[in-house]
């Protein structure tokens, strides 16, 4: 059976994973972590983490009216302890609304339709418009490709539009006049690191092996391979490597050859 995957605690956030709360989360996480004695050493590591994803407010005056002013505003209002005084506090969710709201840490925790709201609200001059660091954002985290095509032509049958949108894409076209900028952004997965082959042979060159009998499995290096490469070899010189690339005028040449065979009459 499958193990259930660990809920996140203060002790496991960070900068990238907070994005995948939300405001009652912090509550419950924080509480949990009051009995937690490592908690005061590390509050303000754990308030800078959550800030990064999170507006924070006190609420200074616990009164219902003004609780509900910050319930108006998108705030969730609850208890936290901090410096040993349970107080109010207001939290919100930064919402990311503009492409400048992106970031590495939040890039993977937005689908490819949220990206194109954002990208849709922002746009007007088309991908390009995107400074170089955004459009790196961006693309740590999703496959993009674009197109611009006549109006007429964009979903023509069989083509990239039809084709990217069949492969799980979502689309936002921006009309430019006539022509219009089809841009396409899909989610890339989440994969493990590779092994590179160099680490898999690195248990057979240790010098702290004690038995080597797998060597015989690996194949031998020629310990001249590499001179070889460098050697000068007369067997590779050929008429093509003596060829120049100067161009002769025919006149010049007939002049050379008329001179050469006085030259063979004279001895």
């Amino acid at each position: 059976m499958k193990p259930e995957k660990k809920a996140l605690t203060l002790k496991t956030l960070n900068k990238s994973n907070v994005w995948d709360l939300q405001e009652n989360d912090i509550f419950r996480m924080w509480e949990a972590a009051e009995k937690d004695s490592d908690m005061k050493d590390n509050l303000r590591h754990y308030l800078d983490i959550i800030r990064s994803a999170f507006d924070l407010e006190e609420v200074k005056v616990d009164r219902p009216e003004v609780i509900k002013k910050y319930e108006a505003r998108g705030f969730k209002v609850g208890q936290l302890r901090i410096d040993d005084n349970k107080n109010k506090w207001g939290i919100k969710k930064r919402p990311i609304l503009r492409v400048t709201d992106l970031s590495y840490e939040n890039i993977r925790h937005i689908s490819a339709q949220k990206l194109i709201e954002v990208l849709d609200r922002n746009f007007g001059g088309g991908w390009d418009s995107l400074s170089q660091s955004i459009q790196d954002i961006i693309e740590s985290g999703f496959d993009i490709s674009t197109t611009t095509l006549p109006k007429d032509r964009l979903r023509k049958p069989g083509g990239m539009y039809e084709k990217k949108v069949k492969d799980g894409f979502e689309v936002l076209e921006i009309p430019k006049g006539l022509w219009v900028e089809a841009i396409f952004a899909k989610a890339k997965p989440e994969k493990e690191k590779p092994k590179m082959k160099f680490d898999e042979l690195e248990d057979y060159s240790s010098p702290d092996d004690e038995n080597n009998d797998d060597l015989e499995d690996l194949p031998e290096k020629n310990e001249y391979e590499d001179e070889d490469e460098d050697e000068y070899d007369e067997d590779k010189l050929t008429e093509e490597s003596y060829r120049t690339t100067y161009e002769t005028d025919p006149e010049d040449l007939s002049s050379l050859e008329a001179a050469e065979m006085a030259d063979d009459y004279e001895g």
